[in-house]
């Protein structure tokens, strides 16, 4: 009989069932139950974790931490918070290392971390607020954390840092960087897939590293008066852009030559010696008081100060009723240059379009507006009256590594960082800051080994001008050149042919003996058959073609005149057959020896940048005939003789140009105008001859006029510093002709010039004038640029 606690189907209610006991860890019994002797052995107890220190968290306000954080990111690592970036980082602190932020100095341990990983990732100098690159820093930080410190284990920095060879990983390594390119984007080792304690076979070989960068390719960038830095351009560029980057090309070449003139020394007032001017003029009045800086007055200042001495930075230009003017970004003057002497006499020329700084006295007319384009008075228009120039100047150039802020290279080759624009990305290969200490030091040991085996090694660039090939003797002397560098052995060969325009004499389909596109196809199709004669030099060197004004397709608009610049490359119309010559070449090169060869033709802009090396070295190659056009433009001073006895106190901005632009006495003299002697500095005296050699002598005379041009072009940093009439420019691409920062080397083709090659503010400028020159039968002449020792040198060869 069922009890009353049995339910139906011999199932216990729930109620009623006995408590299962858990299943045992340990199934061995205990050994003496009588004893009390438990089942389970006696474990230690675990210690009590320690109190995770508490924070309280505060509303720490911008303000409060702004002198912390200009101390720790701009004065400790160059860098500069935006106000949104200041407001992420103090809420941020407050948050986490509450009231103690700053008498235990957690903050600034925060703040020193996060402008690290900020620099190893690649940022900019400008740290925003409103991208994920500061936020991602910060969730990393946060995870590194206790107690509001951050915990040094050596694993925080390795998280997001920018190393060679790695890979992209968590956080800010694969975000986008302030300068408009990713990390794996940027030149280095890491890109090219090569570990940096490691060398391979294809390594050792300087033109693995080597990269041309045409006029279209370079970045397009823009410099940010108000944050005094340069930012990428978002706008897609175009051929018929609004009317307003037409204002914008000039207003930007103002802005980058201030802002290089201002960072020069002698317009920058010491702070120590005007807090003492005042007591060393108490104390001894024949004590000599510091000298004053120069200081920019802009035109619009000038009113109501007739008779005052000022100093001027603005643009030349011709008014519309012919009168020479000044313009700056405030407004525009009459400049009267009847008493003005150019500095350095006769040893630069100034033409309209250019920036010149002027020294002279301000005259108001009381009674007229003065000439002008609206008869305004004031900010926006012409200023009333003239301004009497005394002299007249270029701005002092500025050398590459003071515009990189390298300041020098440690013990270990790393580079030293200073104020500058070193994490720019100018070129789209990597910065300076990021890429640049790595590559030179690779530099140094590519560039070594490949010139162990030979006097002349294998980085070398051959730098053809002019290579007219509707001219018979210029496929002659090419066959002439490439015999004789075929004759070296193949892993010494140049790395580099560059072929510079024109490559015809006339412009194409213009009625010009050049002919058609049927006639230039031919021409580069007998240049294809001249170089299968020489596989060696196909197969391990690549060859760059430069155009001209007289090559296709601008010129059959333009019919033989200045085209626009930048101008395109040749169409690959054209370029078939040579392509096709290469890869011939290299297909029988990899049959015959098994080895992959890869040798290139590469159909580039005019003007074109060629890298080495990312940062390391950069080669502008640049043809137009510039110094006849400098010559026809350039404003006539009164001549020297017929001035009466010059007054020292009226030309005060010699000194302002005369430290910054002396050329280097680094280069050997190689012949009469391959030289790189110390020069005369910029003052106001007529160059004085040497003295082994006559004044009237055709090698002085070509070495001035060679000078004259290398100061000018680069005193103003621009390609074509001239009138849009007279040299047209495509103004969304006009950063293209931009020379700053100055390159490590510059190739200005000009048949109209001198061959030459000169060193100026570390800039090395050749010229390697005509493959063929005018009254020098069976001769070939052409520059050798090694880039070992980054001087070029001028070769000739009978052919």
């Amino acid at each position: 009989m069922d009890g009353p606690n049995v339910p139906v189907g011999g199932r216990t209610a729930p109620l009623f069932r006995t408590a299962q006991k858990p299943l045992e860890s340990n199934p061995i019994p205990s050994s003496s139950p009588a004893f009390s002797t438990p089942i389970h052995p006696i474990r230690a107890p675990k210690p009590p974790e320690p109190p995770k220190p508490s924070i309280l968290p505060i509303l720490l306000p911008p303000a409060t931490l702004r002198p912390l954080a200009f101390r720790t990111f701009t004065k400790k690592h160059n860098l500069t918070l935006t106000s949104s970036a200041l407001q992420l980082i103090a809420t941020f602190i407050g948050k986490h290392c509450g009231s103690r932020w700053r008498e235990e100095g957690l903050a600034e341990k925060v703040l020193d971390e996060a402008a690290k990983q900020w620099k190893n990732n690649g940022g900019g100098v400008i740290v925003p607020g409103e991208g994920e690159e500061l936020k991602n820093i910060l969730r990393i930080i946060e995870g590194s954390m206790s107690g509001g410190k951050v915990l040094q284990n050596g694993g925080l920095s390795r998280q997001s840092s920018f190393a060679f060879g790695a890979g992209d990983g968590d956080g800010v390594a694969s975000e986008a960087r302030p300068d408009g390119l990713r990390r794996e984007e940027s030149f280095g080792m890491s890109a090219l897939g090569v570990d940096d304690d490691e060398e391979t076979d294809g390594t050792k070989d300087p033109r693995r590293w080597l990269r041309v960068v045409g006029a279209f390719e370079q970045p397009r960038l823009t410099y940010n008066v108000n944050q005094k830095h340069f930012e990428v351009v978002g706008a897609a560029p175009s051929l018929l852009p609004d009317p307003s980057h037409k204002t914008h090309l000039f207003r930007h070449r103002y802005n980058l030559i201030h802002q290089r003139l201002l960072r020069n020394e002698s317009f920058q007032t010491s702070s120590v010696a005007s807090a003492r001017t005042s007591a060393l003029q108490r104390t001894s009045s024949t004590i000599a008081t510091q000298q004053q800086a120069y200081k920019l007055t802009p035109i619009a200042n000038l009113l109501g100060r007739t008779g005052s001495s000022h100093l001027l930075l603005g643009l030349l230009a011709i008014s519309p009723t012919g009168m020479l003017t000044l313009n700056d970004l405030t407004g525009s003057i009459t400049l009267d240059i009847q008493l003005a002497r150019p500095v350095p006499e006769d040893g630069v020329w100034f033409t309209p379009g250019m920036i010149v700084l002027v020294d002279g006295m301000y005259e108001e007319e009381g009674t007229a507006a003065g000439p002008g384009l609206d008869g305004n008075r004031g900010v926006g228009g012409t200023v009333g009256g003239k301004f009497i120039a005394y002299s007249v100047g270029g701005p002092p150039c500025e050398r590459r590594d003071v515009t990189l802020g390298v300041i020098g290279e440690g013990k270990d080759g790393s580079l030293k960082a200073g104020g500058g624009f070193g994490w720019v990305d100018f070129l789209g290969v990597g910065s300076e800051r990021a890429a640049g200490s790595a590559m030179r030091k690779l530099e140094k040991s590519v560039l070594r080994g490949a010139s162990e085996s030979s006097a002349e090694g294998r980085g070398r660039i051959v730098i053809l001008g002019e290579v007219e090939l509707d001219n018979a003797r210029t496929l002659q002397a090419i066959k002439k050149i490439l015999a004789i560098y075929a004759a070296e052995p193949a892993d010494q060969t140049p790395m580099v042919v560059v072929f510079m325009g024109n490559l015809v004499r006339y412009a194409v389909m213009t009625g010009g003996g050049s002919g058609g596109s049927i006639e230039y196809k031919e021409y580069f199709d007998s240049l294809a058959s001249a170089l299968s004669d020489y596989p060696t030099m196909l197969q391990n060197t690549t060859f760059v073609f430069v155009p001209g004004d007289n090559d296709p397709w601008p010129s059959a608009f333009s019919a033989g005149a200045a085209t626009a610049l930048p101008r395109s490359s040749v169409p690959e119309l054209f370029t078939s057959r040579i392509k096709r010559a290469f890869a011939t070449a290299n297909a029988e090169a990899d049959k015959a020896n098994g080895k992959k060869t890869d040798g290139e033709a590469i159909w580039s802009t005019n003007p074109t940048r060629l890298t080495m090396f990312g940062p390391a070295q950069e080669v502008v190659f640049f043809r137009d005939d510039i110094s006849g056009r400098l010559r026809r433009n350039a404003v006539r001073f009164r001549p020297l003789e017929e001035e009466a006895a010059p007054n020292p106190d009226v030309q005060p901005s010699e000194d302002a140009s005369r430290d910054s632009n002396a050329m280097d006495p680094d280069q050997a003299p190689n012949d009469s105008m391959d030289v790189d002697e110390a020069v005369e500095t910029a003052e106001s005296h007529i160059p004085a001859p040497k003295a082994k050699e006559p004044t009237n002598s055709a090698g002085s005379v070509d070495l001035h006029i060679a000078r004259k041009l290398v100061k000018t072009i680069l005193d103003q940093g621009y390609l074509s510093p001239f009138p849009l009439s007279d040299r047209p420019v495509l103004w969304d691409h006009a950063g293209a002709l931009q020379l700053y920062p100055l390159p490590t080397a510059l190739v200005l083709m000009d048949p109209e010039a001198p061959s030459f090659a000169v060193t100026y503010e570390g800039c090395h400028v050749m010229n390697p004038g005509s493959l063929t020159p005018q009254g020098r039968r069976g001769v070939a002449q052409w520059m050798e640029y090694d880039a070992r020792t980054r001087r070029g040198k001028t070769r000739e060869a009978r052919y």
